[in-house]
C-alpha cells in the first residue's frame, strides 16, 4: 500500500501542472459536476467517490456532488450517465458488472461502446461471510455441512458479478445452496435476522459486526488475502477461481482526453489522502489507480471473462 501511495503522489505531482497550465482544461468544469453512484450510500465506492468529489470542489472551486441512484442492479444509475452529454459534467462510479454481465445478459439499455473509463480505483474486498457461531469456517467445511443441512445465500442479484463468482465457487467446492435471495445491500442485519445463512458482501458493509465478533469470513473474493483478515484464504486459494471485481470512474464515449485527464488528476490526488489510506487499512480494500489504455484493457479482459460466468448462471 505504501508503494501505491508513493506512486500516486509522484504521478500527481508529475501531472499537476495540467491543472493550471492549459487554457482548455481551465474551462472544465464550467458547471457543477455530478458523480453518479448506482448503489445506496455507505459502501466503499460511495465513500471514495465522495472524497473525489470533495477534491474536485477543492481544486476547481466548482460544486461537485454525489448522487446515489440505486435500482436494477446498477442499471438505473448507469442509464443516467448513458444519457448525459460527453462533457464530463456527469461521471459514473461503476462496478464491473455494469460494463460486463449486464451487457452480456441483455438487461442493459446501453452497450460496450457507450462509456469510456477515466480510471479504475478499487479492488473490492468482497467476501463470503456467516454468523460467527456457524458450524463451518471455510468453503470446504461449508460444503460438507451443506450436504445434510439447508444453506441460504444472500447476494446482490443474479447479474451481479460477485453473485456469479459465488455460485461458481459453490459449484467448484461442492457446496449445495438450498435457497437464495437478492438484497440491495447484504449486511449484518441480513445474517442476524436469519434472512440468509451466508452472504457475499463487502467488508465495509459488515465492518461493525466483524469487529464485534458477531460475523466471520469464510473466503475473500480478492487477488490477495485481506490485510484485516490474513488468516482467511482467498477464493482462488480455496476453489481456484481468480475472478475479482473492481470499481472505476466512467464518462460518456466522446468525452475529450483533456477532460478525462483532469478528472484523473483530481481522482489520483484524492486517493493520495490520509482518509483513503485509513479506509484501505480498516477494510482491507485494494485502492489504487489504473488509467488510460491499461484501464481500457482491464475492462475489455473482464468483459470477455465474464461471459463464462454468465453462461454458468444461465444453465
Amino acid at each position: 500500500m505504501k508503494n501505491i501511495t508513493r506512486f500516486l503522489a509522484v504521478a500527481t505531482l508529475a501531472i499537476s501542472p495540467l491543472l493550471v497550465s492549459s487554457p482548455a482544461l481551465a474551462e472544465y468544469p464550467e458547471r457543477p459536476v455530478k458523480f453518479v453512484v448506482p448503489w445506496p450510500p455507505g459502501d466503499l465506492e460511495d465513500i471514495i467517490t465522495r472524497v473525489i468529489a470533495e477534491k474536485m470542489l477543492e481544486e476547481t472551486g466548482t460544486p461537485a456532488s454525489v448522487i446515489n441512484k440505486p435500482g436494477g442492479g446498477g442499471i438505473v444509475g448507469a442509464l443516467d450517465v448513458a444519457k448525459a452529454r460527453p462533457n464530463g459534467q456527469t461521471i459514473g462510479s461503476f462496478v464491473a458488472d455494469i460494463l460486463t454481465t449486464h451487457i452480456h445478459s441483455g438487461n442493459a439499455p446501453y452497450d460496450q461502446s457507450t462509456f469510456e473509463p477515466v480510471g479504475i480505483f478499487l479492488d473490492y474486498p468482497f467476501v463470503i461471510a456467516a454468523n460467527s457461531d456457524a458450524p463451518y469456517n471455510n468453503m470446504a467445511e461449508l460444503a460438507k455441512y451443506s450436504q445434510d443441512n439447508d444453506i441460504s445465500l444472500g447476494h446482490f442479484g443474479y447479474q451481479a458479478l460477485p453473485t456469479a463468482i459465488t455460485f461458481k465457487a459453490a459449484s467448484e467446492a461442492g457446496i449445495r445452496i438450498a435457497s437464495d435471495a437478492a438484497f440491495d445491500a447484504t449486511n449484518c442485519i441480513t445474517l442476524a435476522t436469519g434472512d440468509a445463512d451466508i452472504i457475499n458482501t463487502t467488508t465495509q458493509l459488515i465492518l461493525s459486526c466483524l469487529k464485534s465478533g458477531e460475523v466471520k469470513l469464510l473466503a475473500s473474493l480478492t487477488k490477495d488475502r485481506l490485510t484485516i483478515a490474513p488468516e482467511v484464504a482467498t477464493l482462488a486459494e480455496q476453489t481456484g477461481i481468480t475472478q475479482t471485481t473492481w470499481n472505476g470512474l466512467f464518462v460518456r464515449k466522446g468525452t475529450s482526453d483533456e477532460i478525462k485527464n483532469k478528472i484523473a488528476v483530481i481522482a489520483q490526488a484524492a486517493l493520495d489522502s490520509d482518509r483513503i489510506r485509513q479506509l484501505a487499512e480498516s477494510t482491507g480494500a485494494g485502492i489504487y489507480w489504473i488509467g488510460g489504455e491499461e484501464a481500457e484493457a482491464l475492462v475489455a479482459k473482464d468483459f470477455e471473462s465474464s461471459k463464462g460466468l454468465l453462461e454458468f448462471m444461465n444453465r
